[in-house]
């Protein structure tokens, strides 16, 4: 544990013990924001994606009470206070706020049995940028579904808490988002990468051995209100798409074709837009594929070229970038050292990921930040990321 996180401990049980009376028995926990490196909008589709835990992300103090009360801070939303629930009372509502999110967790744990026969107070902090992109609510579920099974004996393993979590992401708080947020979380491995296959899950860690060069995720600081209806509405595009090409070729998942059977079977797509969506889910997921095998034969230009093509992708055939972070993006192309630099996360704002040359670092952030601040009047947040472990006990 650094010095910050000492802080952030000691921070979180004095909170607790203000709130709460004491801090006795309470143990803090932490699971990771994510970054992902390329493979955008694929983890629904039966593809691969390619993301990192991040250092950042989000901490709770949590203790189990006596009766069945749920108690809830967050030092991020002070002026909510604490939000109180029960465990026979887990329902979604717009009044319940952030507190959506592990109540969420609770009631998928209770579905598969698991059910809290006592309450708990928890107290949480995140350090992710809110509205970045960066994953915070799928960290806020891997948290909790991390000290459930510590404070309850749950027995679920680190794969279990990511199924967890983005299910109760899509069935009680109605965004349906895929695993990736929420694996990149649970499985979250220190200096590498994880190269998963969503259609079964199967993975494998590969190392970010940068020589020489950064990873900067840049936040735009906009967070158009598009992110949940036009995600979901991607979503059906590509499952009608989906529909139409199994009339002609037996895959399950788009991620099953490789360009040239779609070039070759995409005429049965009626629609011209759904025709783009699906377009984008079968290309990036080749590009991920091809991206993983640049990183380990240490080839970074090519690496840097298929996450620029991903940004194009994602502009033009998928449509989920936004005028900010297309000038944050393109912006980062003039810049000599710069390798590549696209969207990263849902979209419509959010963050930008980009590989930067240890000596391009400062002058990047100069001229990046210049040019968004002269267009947009908007002071975007540069953060050189370090790629972390999955969730702990502090």
């Amino acid at each position: 544990m650094g010095e910050g996180e000492t802080k952030i401990k000691e921070m979180l049980l004095d909170k607790f013990a203000e709130l709460f009376g004491d801090a006795d028995g309470v143990k803090v926990y932490f699971a990771p924001g994510r970054v992902n490196l390329i493979g955008e909008h694929t983890d629904y589709n039966g593809g691969h994606v390619f993301p990192c835990a991040l250092t950042i992300g989000t901490y709770a103090a949590a203790r189990k009470r006596a009766d069945k009360k749920l108690r809830f801070y967050s030092t991020n939303f002070e002026e909510i206070g604490v939000m109180e629930s029960d465990v026979e009372d887990l329902k979604a509502s717009k009044e319940a706020g952030w507190t959506n999110y592990p109540k969420g967790v609770m009631w998928a744990f209770s579905l598969r049995g698991m059910q809290m026969e006592k309450g708990l107070d928890m107290v949480i902090y995140g350090n992710i940028p809110n509205g970045s992109g960066l994953s915070s609510s799928a960290s806020l579920e891997v948290l909790t579904g991390y000290l459930l099974r510590d404070l309850y004996g749950f027995s679920v393993t680190n794969v279990e808490l990511a199924q967890i979590g983005q299910y109760s992401e899509n069935n009680f708080n109605g965004c349906n988002c895929g695993i990736m947020d929420q694996f990149a979380s649970a499985m979250g491995k220190k200096d590498n990468a994880i190269f998963l296959n969503t259609a079964d899950l199967s993975y494998e860690y590969a190392p970010l051995a940068l020589e020489g060069a950064k990873i900067i995720v840049t936040n735009s600081k906009v967070k158009h209100n598009l992110v949940d209806s036009k995600y979901n509405e991607r979503r059906s595009e590509c499952e009608q798409a989906l529909k139409e090409l199994q009339t002609v070729v037996n895959i399950d998942g788009l991620g099953d074709l490789t360009e040239e059977q779609f070039e070759a079977n995409q005429s049965v797509i009626a629609d011209d837009i759904r025709r783009k969506r699906a377009k984008h889910a079968v290309y990036e997921n080749q590009r991920t594929l091809r991206a993983v095998e640049a990183l380990k034969n240490n080839e970074l230009a090519l690496f840097g070229k298929l996450m620029n093509e991903s940004h194009i992708s994602l502009r033009d055939d998928y449509e989920v970038s936004c005028e900010e972070i297309d000038v944050l993006v393109e912006e980062a192309w003039k810049v000599e050292g710069v390798i590549g630099s696209r969207i990263t996360g849902g979209g419509f704002g959010g963050c930008t990921v980009s590989l930067v040359k240890d000596e391009a670092v400062a002058e990047f952030q100069e001229k990046v930040g210049a040019a968004y601040r002269e267009r947009f009047d908007i002071q975007a947040d540069f953060y050189v990321v370090e790629i972390g472990d999955g969730p702990r006990t502090l």
